[in-house]
């Protein structure tokens, strides 16, 4: 990457486009109302009361259901800004409860879902790509894809969890 300037300048020009700006509205626009759906749809999982808007890193917000939010953890439904990619995160409520539930998923050789690197992300154990080439023309089936595969992983998650010791 170069320099500052340079950097500023690129950014400079790009938003004097608009369709930046046009393009990150919509997408937070769009993750409000997923947010606000699912916690109208699953009114017992415990859904964060912002969304984080993130630096165009990644913007997301917490989807738990009680099972896990009981044992301190989350799960993070995540737009990865870089990648472009929708993925649903398990998480937890403060590093050590991450770093418990990192090493029994380790210990018991559980590979479903990939494990995440504490130094490439340690805001996560588990990272699930929901979807890598998201279509932002057709937002009810996104959504529903999003809402069905975050489901499918709560399930296996809940479902491991109850079968080892914590």
């Amino acid at each position: 990457m170069g320099s500052l300037s340079d950097a500023m300048s690129e950014y400079r020009a790009q938003m004097q486009k608009g369709a930046i700006q046009q393009a990150y509205r919509g997408l937070m626009e769009y993750m409000s109302a997923l947010k606000t759906q699912l916690k109208a749809k699953y009114p017992e999982y415990q859904v964060s009361g912002s969304l984080y808007f993130g630096y165009m890193d990644m913007t997301y917000f917490s989807f738990t259901p009680p099972a896990l939010k009981d044992k301190g953890l989350k799960i993070a439904i995540v737009f990865v800004h870089e990648t472009f990619a929708f993925e649903v995160w398990l998480s937890a409520a403060n590093r050590a409860v991450l770093a418990q539930y990192a090493q029994l998923i380790e210990d018991a050789g559980w590979e479903k879902y990939p494990r995440v690197d504490a130094a490439q992300n340690p805001d996560a154990i588990l990272e699930h790509t929901i979807t890598a080439d998201p279509d932002f023309s057709n937002l009810l089936a996104l959504s529903a894809q999003i809402e069905r595969e975050t489901l499918a992983f709560c399930a296996d998650v809940e479902t491991f969890l109850s079968t080892v010791r914590d």
